[in-house]
């Protein structure tokens, strides 16, 4: 895959998961420039079709909100809120701490907790983590001067339409970015087993999404080969391979 928008390898280290930014122990990050790609891509699509202004970003299936959180950091002026769920409450807690990074308050917090722990234990990681979280600050104090991002997150089955609907009450939603479960690290997780359905998670995922998209909204979903991204009510603007990560760009079509 050819890279459009991220054509320069950046310095990513202030961003990285576990340093700043809250990781999941088991989980990969998902990598920020790509996941800075997708979102330009997004973006680019909607603006194409007249769509202007800072938009509503949604992931059904957002785990940790690592990637979520960094898109704030990298594209600030083109968010204008973020929201995130999961049907995991446990992973949502991790998820809320990143979003809370968004906030100078926030902020401040996760800096005071890492340099209690390099006081305790003087090593390196904590050190570089430190000046990491300086670096985000000065950032975010400039960010913020131009607006502030608005977050939420919230506990949903993502194949859950009146679950998802419910939550967002007639929220429109712009972008949607999500890294959907796969592999040996994370698997589909449906609430209600009443609910299981012959039909593919990502299909029932796709279906719930529905009434909260517009027609110039674009989604992003990012899988492994086995699984097929695809529903009637969407067409498919580009797909494209980036190691075993297969993303596919959709947009709702008129009904």
């Amino acid at each position: 895959m050819q890279y459009r928008f991220a054509q320069e390898r950046q310095d990513y280290s202030d961003y990285s998961s576990g340093r700043v930014f809250y990781g999941l122990p088991g989980h990969p990050a998902f990598p920020v420039r790509l996941a800075s790609e997708i979102f330009q891509r997004c973006v680019a699509l909607r603006e194409a079709q007249g769509a202007t202004g800072p938009c509503v970003l949604y992931d059904p299936c957002c785990g940790g909100a690592y990637h979520l959180s960094t898109l704030a950091y990298l594209h600030w002026n083109a968010i204008g809120e973020i929201m995130g769920s999961d049907v995991d409450e446990d992973i949502l807690s991790v998820a809320r701490r990143n979003l809370g990074l968004l906030t100078v308050e926030g902020l401040d917090r996760r800096t005071a907790e890492i340099s209690k722990m390099l006081m305790q234990y003087k090593k390196a990681s904590h050190e570089a983590a430190l000046k990491s979280a300086e670096t985000l600050r000065q950032r975010l104090l400039g960010l913020v001067e131009t607006h502030q991002v608005e977050v939420r997150s919230f506990a949903a089955d993502a194949t859950d339409s009146q679950a998802v609907c419910e939550e967002l009450a007639g929220r429109e939603v712009d972008v949607v970015i999500s890294d959907t479960p796969y592999g040996r690290h994370s698997s589909w997780q449906i609430a209600d087993a009443s609910q299981a359905s012959t039909l593919s998670p990502a299909w029932q995922m796709l279906e719930a999404l529905l009434p909260v998209l517009s027609l110039r909204s674009v989604i992003a979903i990012a899988s492994d080969k086995r699984q097929k991204i695809s529903h009637e009510g969407y067409r498919r603007l580009e797909r494209f391979q980036v190691g075993k990560r297969r993303v596919v760009l959709l947009q709702p079509v008129a009904k």
